[in-house]
C-alpha cells in the first residue's frame, strides 16, 4: 500500500486493498500520518470491517480530529443547514441505548444493517467472527446509537449510497399519486350526478367571473400590465395579430377575444356605425358574419347578380329631377308631382307627398324641377320658385314651404345635417332648422353673375354651414358669419364647368376659351379648406370636364368625366391620372367610385361599372335619355335617365299607347345586389318576359347579359 500524491497540505491515499474504499479519498489533518492511522479513519468513518491479513490484527487508535472530505456541494449544504443535536440529547440517546430492550437494539441493527459493508455481511452469513474485530464493532454501534437519523442519512450521501432518499423520494411520489387518483374518483362521481342549476345564478356566476377577469393582471413578457392597459395596447392590433396572440397564452386568449376590441373593430371597418357594445353578444362573430356578407355583395357586383326594379308613380308623368340618399329616392315630374320611395320599406306612408297649396292651386300646376333629399328632410323647388320641404318621416304635408321671386335655378340639401341652399338668378339663399325644428334663414347674398353651380361642404352638422358656389369665372365660398363671400378662385376667360367639395378641400372644373385654350387644356383645380390655397392643378385633357366626385371618392382620389368620352382617376397626392377608362359613346354626365369600383353614365344613356385596379368594364345598361344620376352604396345602385324635353314632340302625354308614352317619360331603375340570386323573384324582368303580351315591350333586348335561349319566347316553344 503507498502513498500518492499530497493536496493542499495533506497527504491523499487510495486504500484499494484493506478497506475496500476504491472510489473514496481522505484527505488528512497533517502531513506525517502513518498508514494504520489513515486506515483507522477510515473503519471509524465508513464502518469498515477490519481486515484480517496473514493473522495480524492492526491495533486501534485514538480518536482523531474529524477529517476534511471531499463531497459534494449539496451535501455540505445539507451539513450546514441541518444542526447538530444538543448535550442533553445525546446523553439521553446514550443513556436509553445503554439499558435499552432487545426490540431497541433489533431496530437499530436493522436500520444500520444498510450501512455495514457486503463483506461482513458474507462473513456473518457463512459463520466466521473475529474477536478483535467484535470489539471494535461494539464501539461503533455505540457511536451510532448516539447519532440521529439525519446524520445517518448525512454519512450514506458521504458513502455515495442515496438509497434512503431515493426511497422516501418514491414514497411521497407514490403518495401524491394515490392522492391525486382519490381526488379524480371524487370529480368524476360528483360530474354523474345530475345537478339542476338555477339561470340566474349562472348569470351571476359568468359576470362574476368576468369581473374577475377585468381585474386580473395580464403577463405581457417580464412585467404583469394591469387589464385596461394592456386592452389599450391591442386595440393596435389588426384581426390576424390578434388571432396570433390569441394562441400565446390563456390570458392573452382572453383579453385577444375581448369584445370591446372587436366591437372598435367593427365600427372601423364601417359595419354598424351607430351601434353600441350591449348591442351583440359576441362582435367577433358579427365582424365575421359583416365579411363574409360583404365577400358576397362584391362577388355580386361584379356578375350582376341581383335584382332590378323600375320606380314608376304615374303613367302621363315625365321624369324632370331624381335625388337618392341612403334607401331614400325623390323624384319630380312636370305635374307638379314629387315622390319619395323608401326602398327597405316599399309600402310606406311618407311616399306621398303634397305640394303647398299655391302650387297645388295653380293651373297648369309648375314643374318640380328641381328635388333634394337626406336621411331626415326631403326638398323640391317648382317652376314658380316656391320651395317645400317634407319629413321623410311623416310625409304628408311640407313641414316648412318659402317663396322666392325668381325661378331655381340650383337647389341643394346638406347630406348629413338639415340645412337648405338654393340660388335663383345671382341671388343666393340659406335655411336652417335648430334644434327643435323650426326652419329660419342664415343668410342671403347677392353675386355679380348668375349661380350656376352649388354645393353644401359636409361634415359640417356641428358647425356653421359653408357653401361652396360658381358663377361665371369665380368660386366663391359663403359662410353665414361674414358679410361678403369670400373669392376662392377667378381667372379670366376660364370658366367653371363643374364643382364639388369634401370635408376638406373643393374641386373644380376649368374650361378654356378663346386665346387660353392653347395654355394646356381643360384642368381640375383643388383647393383647401383651411388655407384658402390651391393644393394640386391635375388633368390635361381638350374636352371639358362635366362632371366630378370628390365627396364620395377614396382617400387621395378624384373621379371625374368629360366630354371627351372617357372617365378619369387621378391621385392627388402625386397629381397623376390612375386610370382613364373609355366606353361611353358621348359625353360623360355622372360619374361616382368607391375602392375597387366606378359606375358612370353618359348622355347616350349607357351606365357602366368598372373595375378600378385592373380598369376593365364588368357590365353595362342602356336606357333611352341621358343619365343624369348615379349613387350607389355598398350593395344598392340608384340610376335615372332623365329626358332634355320635358314636352316630347309626336306623342301624347295623355295618349292611352304606353308603347310610345314610356319613351320619353324617363326610367328611375334600383339595382339591389345583396339578395339571393337563386330566388325566382330576383331574376331580371326582362329574362322573365315572354316578350308575347303587349307589357313585355323593352328596348333592352339587344343589351342584356346573353340568354340564347327564353323560354316561352316565341309561341313553338
Amino acid at each position: 500500500m503507498t502513498e500518492s500524491e499530497s493536496h493542499a497540505g495533506g497527504r491523499t491515499c487510495n486504500r484499494l486493498t484493506d478497506c475496500g474504499l476504491a472510489p473514496y479519498r481522505c484527505r488528512l489533518a497533517t502531513t506525517s500520518t502513518s498508514t494504520v492511522q489513515c486506515i483507522a479513519v477510515h473503519r471509524k468513518l465508513f464502518r469498515c470491517p477490519r481486515p484480517v491479513t496473514n493473522n495480524v490484527s492492526v491495533p486501534s487508535l485514538p480518536p482523531q480530529p474529524p477529517p476534511l472530505l471531499s463531497v459534494s456541494p449539496a451535501v455540505q449544504l445539507f451539513l450546514q443547514l441541518v444542526p447538530d443535536p444538543p448535550q442533553a440529547r445525546r446523553e439521553q440517546l446514550s443513556h436509553g441505548a445503554r439499558r435499552g430492550s432487545a426490540r431497541t437494539v433489533g431496530q437499530k441493527d436493522s436500520k444500520n444493517r444498510y450501512f455495514e459493508d457486503p463483506k461482513q455481511n458474507v462473513n456473518k452469513a457463512s459463520g466466521v467472527s473475529n474477536p478483535k474485530e467484535d470489539a471494535g464493532g461494539g464501539k461503533a454501534a455505540v457511536e451510532s446509537e448516539d447519532q440521529p437519523e439525519y446524520v445517518s442519512i448525512a454519512r450514506s450521501l458521504l458513502d455515495g449510497r442515496t438509497s434512503p432518499l431515493l426511497d422516501r423520494i418514491q414514497e411521497e411520489r407514490t403518495r401524491r399519486k394515490r392522492q391525486h387518483h382519490d381526488m379524480d374518483n371524487v370529480c368524476s362521481a360528483s360530474l354523474q350526478q345530475p345537478q339542476r342549476k338555477v339561470k340566474k345564478n349562472e348569470e351571476l356566476l359568468d359576470q362574476l367571473i368576468q369581473d374577475l377577469n377585468e381585474v386580473n393582471d395580464i403577463p405581457f413578457f417580464d412585467i404583469e400590465l394591469p387589464y385596461e392597459l394592456a386592452l389599450k395596447i391591442f386595440q393596435y392590433l389588426n384581426c390576424t395579430e390578434l388571432g396570433r396572440c390569441a394562441q400565446v397564452s390563456r390570458a392573452w386568449r382572453v383579453l385577444a377575444e375581448d369584445g370591446v376590441l372587436w366591437f372598435k373593430m367593427c365600427t372601423r371597418e364601417g359595419y354598424h356605425p351607430d351601434a353600441s357594445v350591449s348591442d351583440s353578444p359576441c362582435w367577433k362573430s358579427t365582424l365575421r358574419d359583416c365579411r363574409n356578407s360583404a365577400k358576397t355583395v362584391c362577388s355580386n357586383w361584379k356578375n350582376r347578380v341581383g335584382s332590378i326594379s323600375q320606380l314608376q308613380y304615374e303613367l302621363g308623368k315625365v321624369l324632370c329631377d331624381v335625388s337618392s340618399c341612403d334607401n331614400f329616392v325623390l323624384a319630380g315630374y312636370t305635374s307638379g308631382d314629387v315622390r319619395l320611395w323608401d326602398t327597405l320599406h316599399w309600402d310606406s306612408t311618407a311616399s306621398y307627398l303634397k305640394a303647398n297649396s299655391l302650387s297645388l292651386n295653380s293651373d297648369p300646376r309648375p314643374y318640380a324641377s328641381h328635388v333634394q333629399v337626406n336621411s331626415t328632410v326631403a326638398a323640391a323647388a317648382y317652376e314658380d320658385g316656391c320651395v317645400d320641404i317634407w319629413s321623410t318621416e311623416t310625409g304628408g304635408e311640407p313641414i316648412h314651404h318659402f317663396q322666392n321671386p325668381g325661378r331655381i335655378q340650383v337647389l341643394t340639401l346638406s347630406p348629413d345635417s338639415p340645412v337648405l341652399a338654393s340660388a335663383a338668378g345671382p341671388d343666393i339663399r340659406l335655411d336652417r332648422a335648430d334644434d327643435r325644428g323650426y326652419w329660419r334663414t342664415l343668410c342671403r347674398s347677392q353675386l355679380p353673375k348668375t349661380i350656376e353651380n352649388l354645393v353644401l361642404v359636409p361634415g359640417r352638422a356641428e358647425l356653421c354651414p359653408l357653401a361652396a358656389l360658381t358663377a361665371g369665372e369665380s368660386v366663391y365660398l359663403l359662410d353665414p358669419r361674414e358679410e361678403e363671400p369670400q373669392t376662392l378662385h377667378t381667372v379670366y376667360g376660364h370658366p367653371v364647368t363643374c364643382l364639388d367639395a369634401s370635408d376638406s378641400q373643393v374641386a373644380l372644373g376649368v374650361k378654356s376659351t378663346g386665346w387660353a385654350m392653347h395654355d394646356g387644356g381643360n384642368k381640375i383645380h383643388v383647393y383647401s379648406l383651411q388655407t384658402g390655397k390651391p393644393v394640386v392643378c391635375v388633368g390635361n385633357s381638350p374636352g371639358d370636364f362635366t362632371c366630378i366626385n370628390l365627396r364620395d371618392s377614396p382617400p387621395h382620389l378624384l373621379v371625374c368625366g368629360n366630354k371627351d368620352r372617357r372617365v378619369r382617376v387621378f391621385d392627388l397626392r402625386v397629381g397623376s391620372s390612375v386610370a382613364s377608362l373609355y366606353a361611353h359613346h358621348l359625353g360623360v354626365t355622372s360619374v361616382q367610385a368607391d375602392d375597387w369600383k366606378i359606375v358612370s353614365g353618359g348622355e347616350e344613356g349607357l351606365v357602366c361599372v368598372w373595375e378600378m385596379r385592373m380598369g376593365a368594364k364588368l357590365w353595362e345598361m342602356h336606357n333611352r335619355h341621358p343619365v343624369r344620376h348615379v349613387r350607389f352604396n355598398t350593395s344598392t345602385l340608384v340610376t335615372a335617365n332623365i329626358p332634355d324635353d320635358k314636352s316630347p314632340r309626336g306623342a301624347c302625354i295623355t295618349d292611352d299607347d304606353l308603347t310610345a308614352h314610356r319613351r320619353h317619360r324617363g326610367v328611375i331603375c334600383h339595382y339591389d345586389f345583396s339578395e339571393d340570386a337563386l330566388s325566382q323573384d330576383h331574376i331580371l324582368p326582362i329574362c322573365r318576359s315572354d316578350y308575347t303580351e303587349s307589357y313585355g315591350y323593352n328596348y333592352n333586348i339587344g343589351l342584356a347579359v346573353p340568354y340564347d335561349r327564353l323560354s316561352g319566347s316565341h309561341p313553338s316553344h
